[in-house]
């Protein structure tokens, strides 16, 4: 059941990435990123409130919550850092140099997580990293 969710949520980052270029057209980024924000805020709680999750917060652990707030730091200037980028520069461009964050989360996941590497995530990030360098260099004017 994950990959289908794993795939919506890349379907749904794909749109992200086409509609925010278009809308960055005249509006600052980090504005644009502010106005997304609120409507992230207001549907994850109505999903949380929805399913009645919400009471959980109070047994959360100290730990939890750190590595909770750090992600969302973390989210935060990643989107903002992807936003600026999508102001300047081609989304196709862009999206494929921020991808290449697919391979250091496999990196981190084996250093940190302790995930079990293969030789399948080995070659399959090699073969991302080339694809990002490939784009990269193919000489974009804008």
């Amino acid at each position: 059941m994950w990959i289908i969710w794993a795939l919506l949520a890349a379907i749904s980052a794909a749109l992200v990435i086409v509609l925010t270029k278009a809308g960055l057209k005249n509006v600052d980024s980090s504005l644009a990123f502010a106005i997304q924000a609120v409507l992230i805020l207001l549907i994850t709680w109505s999903v949380v409130l929805y399913q009645g999750s919400a009471g959980t917060l109070k047994t959360l652990e100290r730990e939890t919550w750190i590595f909770l707030v750090v992600a969302g730091i973390c989210t935060s200037l990643s989107t903002l850092f992807s936003y600026k980028a999508l102001s300047l520069g081609p989304a196709s461009y862009v999206v494929t140099i921020e991808r290449t964050s697919l391979v250091i989360a496999i990196v981190l996941s084996v250093l940190f997580l302790k995930e079990k590497i293969t030789w399948q995530l080995v070659v399959g990030g090699a073969v991302m990293i080339a694809g990002a360098v490939l784009i990269a260099v193919s000489g974009n004017s804008k």
